[in-house]
């Protein structure tokens, strides 16, 4: 299953779900002093840069390839939603024609095919910016019981694609989300769409995993660039 489809399968439940990309998004906010009036979200999900945001602007452009999403992003005449994926050089073609005064994305480009391209593009737009991108310590302790090597770029890497681009300030965060149960804790995963639509365990390696995982939180860690 694509990751596009994954999220769009769950859109419906992803509100309850987001949690931690709650607290990347009000993070991102707090860091931003000016306030632009022409805003590009690239992976804007189902709008909570958006929702988050208390001044009033011009246009705003939301970019998901997630239908799913994009069907419970705000509306409004200032607000254009995209349907488009930020791997596809394509859409970064339209994009350009645009002037935004400010580039955000949060919890989105940890799933670019090609994270140095993508922040080429980025770097085309010539305005500020403020993103954040799960990196391969999220879900740490799972992946070392499971014995599953991450898909997710290590801070360290992101940190060396981004300073050939840009002049940002980078900082690395780590988050807990405690549950009472190992079920509800999986059940998170599935549902908040950060797992990126790997099915690589079989049922007798899932219910292990259940039965073997010795923290009663997740863990995440996020990169910040500024």
């Amino acid at each position: 299953m694509k990751i596009s489809s994954e999220f769009s399968k769950y859109a419906p439940h992803y509100n309850s779900y987001n949690i931690i990309q709650n607290r990347v998004v009000e993070k991102l906010l707090s860091h931003i002093n000016e306030k632009p009036k022409r805003i590009l979200d690239l992976g804007c999900g189902s709008g909570s840069i958006c929702r988050a945001i208390n001044w009033e602007y011009e246009h705003f452009s939301g970019v998901d390839f997630a239908k799913g999403m994009l069907d419970l992003h705000p509306k409004s005449s200032k607000i254009e939603l995209i349907y488009g994926d930020f791997n596809d050089d394509k859409l970064f073609e339209k994009l350009l024609t645009y002037r935004y005064d400010f580039i955000f994305s949060a919890s989105a480009l940890q799933w670019a095919d090609d994270l140095d391209r993508v922040f080429g593009k980025i770097k085309q737009f010539n305005a500020p910016l403020a993103l954040a991108i799960f990196t391969a310590n999220t879900f740490k302790t799972i992946n070392k019981t499971a014995s599953i090597e991450s898909i997710l770029k290590s801070a360290d890497e992101v940190n060396e694609l981004q300073k050939k681009y840009f002049d940002a300030e980078f900082e690395v965060v780590n988050y807990k989300l405690e549950f009472e149960s190992t079920r509800e804790m999986f059940k998170y995963i599935k549902r908040s769409g950060v797992s990126g639509a790997r099915k690589i365990l079989s049922y007798k390696e899932s219910k292990k995993l259940l039965n073997e995982y010795p923290l009663n939180y997740l863990e995440f860690e996020v990169v910040f660039i500024y």
